[in-house]
């Protein structure tokens, strides 16, 4: 075999895995918006795996065709709903202190002598001017 009959051959089998992993990819974003989906009836859910397994591509893209908007509601509910979980987190783990408590904070520290007056003035004014938001 020549260099370039193997080079074709090699770019072939770039395209097909390229093709294959681009089909498990779909396969798996239809099958986790099955699950997903509240509304559809477990009969259904089993029938489109069914089809899914036995007639795979055409029923892929019947699928993304008939319910690819519902996919995408589905989709962008469930990101929403991680978003303001993590949010929700966040602000937990953060804590959400007041201007007035970074103030009794920092008058606690100017009084311990750890800081300076001037320092202690430059936190009340950061404090008093950046509060933090209470959701």
């Amino acid at each position: 075999m020549s260099f370039w009959e193997n080079f074709w051959e090699l770019i072939w089998w770039f395209v097909w895995a390229f093709a294959f992993i681009a089909y498990l990819f779909a396969l798996f974003a239809i099958i986790g918006d099955l699950f997903r989906d509240q509304k559809l009836n477990g009969w259904w859910k089993a029938v489109w795996i069914i089809f899914l397994i036995f007639v795979p591509f055409i029923t892929a893209l019947v699928y993304l065709i008939a319910r690819g908007n519902g996919m995408a509601e589905r989709s962008q509910k469930e990101y929403k709903q991680a978003q303001a979980a993590t949010d929700a987190y966040i602000r937990q783990t953060a804590g959400s202190a007041s201007p007035s408590d970074e103030i009794a904070k920092a008058k606690g520290l100017l009084d311990s002598g750890s800081i300076t007056q001037q320092e202690f003035d430059l936190l009340k004014a950061k404090a008093l001017a950046h509060p933090t938001q209470t959701v």
